[in-house]
């Protein structure tokens, strides 16, 4: 049981979870239940999804909930994009964090591509 915290995208999951509630604690009064919200429960969803899906019974199963995970982190990188057109964050730091969102969707996409639906792992 918990073998999704061996998986290395779940701890990276988790180091962008903490990046984005560091970048947007100074965000303005006004973006609390805007922008920022959005932004953090984006990229909590990431590793839940991850940690869900490891959880299920079939490989289909966590399939699924690893495609959430990649959506939940393109939600993540959209609203960096957002914030940085803003004027809320720095064009590099959401860019250093896209970076951090591609690599780490690339490889939950090649771990999506090695399991057999059906199966039980």
């Amino acid at each position: 049981m918990n073998r999704y915290k061996n998986l290395e995208i779940w701890k990276d999951a988790i180091k962008l979870a903490k990046a984005v509630h560091v970048l947007t604690e100074d965000l303005p009064k006004e973006e609390t239940y805007g922008l920022k919200s959005q932004l953090r429960r984006a990229a909590v969803s990431v590793a839940s999804n991850i940690a869900e899906g490891a959880g299920r019974n079939s490989n289909g199963e966590f399939n699924q909930f690893l495609g959430y995970a990649i959506g939940s982190a393109f939600e993540v990188d959209t609203q960096l994009t957002i914030g940085v057109e803003l004027g809320y964050f720095q064009a590099d730091s959401a860019k250093a964090l896209g970076l951090q969102i591609d690599s780490l969707a690339n490889r939950v996409n090649k771990l999506q591509q090695t399991l057999t639906p059906g199966k039980r792992r």
